[in-house]
Order: C-alpha cells, then sequence, then structure tokens
C-alpha cells in the first residue's frame, strides 16, 4: 500500500513538475547563463516541498473554500508575468542585454533569490498543481499512504528541478550564439504573457 503511495506521488508530481512553466523557464535560463544554478535549484525543490506538505496537510481544501485568496494571487502573478514577458522581449530584441560573458549585466545573488521566490510562489498554477491537485489526491491516501505519496511527489519535484539545473550546461554551445538566445527569451516572454492570460480565462 505504501509502495503504491509512493509511486503515485512519484508519477503525479512528475507530470505536473515537467510542464513547462514560469518557473522552469527562468531556472533554464538561469542554468544556460550559469548564474546562481545551485541556488535556483534549492529554492524551487525547497517551495515545492513546503507546498506539497502543507497541501497533503490539509491546506488543499481551506485554498478551495476561498476564491478571494486565489483571485488575488491571481492579479499579482499576472502582473509579474506580463512584467517579466517584457525583459524576456526586450533580451530577445537587445542580445546584448543576456550577453553571459558581459559581466555588468549578470544579477546579484538577492536578485535572482527575488525572481526565483516570484516564479515559485506567485504563479497561481504552483497551488493549483501542489497545495489543491497534490495536497487533495495525497489526503485520500488510507494510513500512512499520504506521507508516502508527499515523498514521491516531494522527490519528483527534486528529479526534475536538479535534472533541468544541472543538465542545462549541456547545452551551453548551442547558447553561445545570440541567435539562440534570441529564440529562447522569445519563447519566454510568449510562455510568461501565455500563462498570465491563461489565469483569467
Amino acid at each position: 500500500m505504501e509502495a503504491t503511495a509512493f509511486l503515485k506521488g512519484i508519477g503525479l508530481g512528475g507530470s505536473l513538475i515537467v510542464a513547462i512553466g514560469s518557473q522552469n523557464a527562468y531556472l533554464l535560463r538561469q542554468a544556460l547563463k550559469r548564474e546562481f544554478v545551485l541556488t535556483c535549484i534549492a529554492i524551487c525543490i525547497i517551495c515545492d516541498v513546503v507546498l506539497i506538505a502543507v497541501g497533503v496537510a490539509g491546506m488543499g481544501r481551506l485554498i478551495t473554500e476561498a476564491p478571494s485568496l486565489l483571485f488575488w494571487i491571481k492579479i499579482a502573478g499576472a502582473g509579474f508575468l506580463f512584467w517579466y514577458g517584457l525583459r524576456a522581449l526586450r533580451s530577445a530584441i537587445y542580445p546584448s542585454a543576456i550577453n553571459a560573458s558581459d559581466d555588468n549585466t549578470a544579477p546579484d545573488r538577492k536578485t535572482v533569490i527575488a525572481a526565483m521566490l516570484a516564479f515559485s510562489l506567485l504563479n497561481p498554477h504552483v497551488y493549483l498543481d501542489t497545495v489543491v491537485l497534490l495536497g487533495s489526491i495525497g489526503g485520500q491516501q488510507p494510513g500512512n499512504g499520504r506521507v508516502y505519496f508527499a515523498v514521491g511527489a516531494m522527490l519528483a519535484s527534486a528529479i526534475w528541478f536538479s535534472a533541468l539545473g544541472l543538465g542545462a550546461r549541456y547545452l551551453t554551445p548551442l547558447f553561445a550564439r545570440p541567435t539562440a538566445w534570441r529564440m529562447l527569451d522569445g519563447a519566454i516572454a510568449i510562455i510568461m504573457w501565455s500563462l498570465a492570460i491563461s489565469l483569467f480565462l
């Protein structure tokens, strides 16, 4: 029973986390530029672990019963995603702004931490996936099954973010060309704006 719950957690958690979103897009960009990669990976994993634990513990039901809370999270999240989409578009138009070898444009650790936390916590989809969906399903597991389910989902998160952050370095030769950076930032801008619009559809 525990093994089944554990595998359910890994499968469902992995399927939700792997989906392309603002959090994954920002982590990928930082990993390609090799700027505070381990810090970004740690933030992603910690945020997911906490949200999954909170959801399985019963907060998922509370959030579903408080639609006004999700509404304000949507407002803040959409505004942030739209703003970052503009930044990504600017980087796509002016590739010098994303040159990894330019030390003058490299952000400091505090800026990266703030951005990674924003992408992790200001996106309502994160709460719907981790707290509401994983929390509701995990909370239904009998006995200790909810614990094993939560651990499985947390492990899936840790594996994915570590693989994405550490594996992106193998794509570095591809992104040595400004054209590749332009395409990546253009795609990120589209993803950010699409997510912002989808919050209200």
